[in-house]
């Protein structure tokens, strides 16, 4: 099976602490790599993951609040300073470029790349990303500011050869692909070998859902629905549910509801509010509600 991982850099929310680092993710699917939200720091986390800089081609920053996006500026300029000559594609809310541009300008000028800026609205679900084997659809979220999500989704994969059909019946290459996609084979006598005969079924494809900063929205249940992997924040416990809604964050357990009623895989939760020297409330507080709940911790890497 293709590499598909999700690479946890970050997962502190706004107020920093020696605890956590700004939010940030990275994907590697099948070796290219995937930048989710850029907080302070990132670069650093993204040296002590040990992941390869140069296969960072797109990354896609869910909104404007600092703790996604401050990190930006200084991997821009890190990225030139490390002689980097391929295109650096932001997916991002429009307003982002209007505010990048002057501090590159300043801070970057001769870097020997480019940066290419690709404006989506945050408020409709719409396809961003796509290449052979993924695609990247919006998520829209509810928060403070205009915020979306990310879906990742992989394409369905071919069937796999039987090699000891295959060479039983003596099929030619050009045959090949035609197989992979369903075909019955067809000898020069005219007889039909089925499909089911030379092929395995592939690995269904997978998906990853983040839900960045937002309210309780069920809404999103429909979307992300049978997700392997689904990262939903969780700044707070129920506890402080009055301070989480006048801060449009989720809960814990309203993250976990959102797992559980989607039926989603794994539920990653993170995101925390600074109050919390430990964790273990919010975690317990999700798996009662949702058993296949973890704590997203820095340098942690899941395989999907």
């Amino acid at each position: 099976m293709e590499k598909f991982e999700v690479n946890i850099l970050g997962c502190g929310s706004a107020l920093p602490t020696t605890r956590h680092q700004a939010t940030s993710q990275v994907l590697n699917i099948r070796e290219k790599l995937f930048m989710i939200d850029c907080g302070e720091g990132t670069q650093v986390q993204l040296r002590r993951s040990k992941l390869k800089f140069s296969r960072l081609g797109h990354i896609f920053i869910s909104h404007l609040h600092g703790d996604h996006c401050f990190g930006l500026i200084g991997l821009i300029s890190t990225f030139g300073m490390l002689e980097r000559t391929a295109d650096l594609h932001i997916h991002c809310h429009p307003d982002l470029e209007g505010l990048l541009r002057p501090q590159m300008n300043y801070f970057c000028k001769g870097m020997p790349y480019s940066v290419i800026f690709h404006p989506y609205s945050p408020n409709t679900a719409s396809l961003i990303y796509e290449d052979r084997s993924m695609t990247v659809t919006t998520i829209p979220l509810r928060h403070r500011m205009p915020t979306c999500g990310f879906l990742f989704r992989e394409k369905p994969l071919p069937n796999h050869l039987r090699r000891d059909m295959i060479d039983f019946y003596g099929i030619p290459i050009c045959w090949m692909n035609r197989i992979k996609n369903g075909e019955d084979y067809v000898t020069d006598e005219g007889e039909v070998i089925a499909n089911e005969r030379l092929t395995t079924p592939a690995d269904p494809p997978r998906a990853y859902a983040y839900c960045s900063d937002t309210s309780f929205l069920p809404r999103i249940v429909e979307q992300i629905q049978g997700v392997d992997l689904l990262f939903h924040e969780a700044t707070f416990v129920e506890a402080d549910a009055a301070r989480a809604r006048q801060t449009q964050h989720s809960t814990a357990g309203q993250a976990a509801t959102i797992a559980r009623d989607a039926g989603v895989g794994r539920l990653i939760i993170g995101h925390y509010s600074a109050r919390y020297n430990d964790e273990t409330e919010l975690l317990q507080e999700a798996q009662a509600i949702f058993p296949r709940t973890q704590l997203a911790q820095e340098n942690l890497c899941i395989e999907l």
